[in-house]
Parts: structure tokens; C-alpha cells; sequence
């Protein structure tokens, strides 16, 4: 993939996520559920590979804060869930598999790391116990969207394949 159509690529998932998170979000527990960020983490991996899907996640997560339309906690979910859901279909070439790496990444992974990021930047000590079920409901939705779509997409033949 050249390098105008990797960033134009990139570009358009960053506007997907930062714009559809504010369309479709949920309350769950002590966060809000933004399943946007997670499916465009998931189709990002699948399409972009690791790298990109993290740099796509982390700019997301800024342009959100800057706008006031999210917190901090965009930021430890949503890159590490894009990674692990870019290593994962990097691996295996199975789009569940990118999906089951957000889970991971996000619901869990980034759930641990909220925990001293909330505390350091947020001044909250909520525990982790607290964070998690926020971040798996948020992260179950978005990832089984993005494979949905993603799947969807690849049937249809109107993406060329990007891997």
C-alpha cells in the first residue's frame, strides 16, 4: 500500500471514531461505552496492520479530549486493544481473532491499565474491579461490530485487499 492511501486510509478511520463515538454510546458502570472506538480499532487492524491501527486509536483518543467529547481513559483501552487486534490478525489472518485481541486488549488489558492512569492523571483511585466491566461491555460490543463489518466488507469484494 503507498503511503498517500495509507494515511488517506488512516484519516478516515480517524473521523469514523472520533464522529461515530459521539453517535453511538452507551453508560456502562463508572465509564461510558463508546463501541465505535472498538470497531474501528478491530477494522483498522485488520486492514492497516498493528501500527497504524494504535497510531489510528491514539489519535482518536487526542482529537476527542481536545474537543471534550471523551476522558483519559480512551487513551490506555483503545491503543492497547488496536494492538493486540493487529498482532492477533497478524498471527492468525482471522478476522475473530483481531476481534478477540480487542477484547483482550481493551476489556481487560487496558481495564488493568486505567487503573494507575485514572489514579495519576484523573486523581481517581477507583479499582480495577470497577473499571472492568465498563471497558468489557464497551470493547465486546465494538469488537463484534467491527468483525461484522469488517467480514461484511470483504465478502463484497469493493475493498481491494489490503494485507
Amino acid at each position: 500500500m503507498n503511503r498517500t492511501r495509507l494515511l488517506t486510509t488512516m484519516a478516515v478511520f480517524v473521523a469514523i471514531g472520533t464522529l461515530g463515538a459521539q453517535l453511538l454510546w452507551f453508560p456502562a458502570g463508572v465509564a461510558k461505552a463508546y463501541p465505535v472506538q472498538h470497531a474501528v480499532n478491530v477494522m483498522a487492524a485488520i486492514t492497516l496492520g498493528p501500527g497504524p491501527a494504535v497510531v489510528i486509536a491514539f489519535v482518536i483518543g487526542l482529537l476527542r479530549n481536545l474537543l471534550g467529547l471523551g476522558t483519559l481513559l480512551a487513551f490506555p483501552g483503545g491503543m492497547i486493544g488496536a494492538l493486540f487486534a493487529g498482532y492477533m490478525y497478524k498471527w492468525t489472518k482471522k478476522s475473530f481473532a483481531a476481534a478477540g485481541g480487542e477484547m483482550v486488549g481493551s476489556g481487560l488489558i487496558g481495564a488493568m491499565f486505567a487503573v494507575p492512569f485514572a489514579n495519576v492523571l484523573m486523581g481517581s483511585s477507583v479499582g480495577a474491579v470497577a473499571f472492568l466491566p465498563s471497558f468489557i461491555v464497551s470493547s465486546v460490543s465494538g469488537a463484534l461490530l467491527g468483525w461484522l463489518v469488517a467480514s461484511r466488507v470483504r465478502r463484497t469484494n469493493l475493498v481491494p485487499q489490503l494485507d
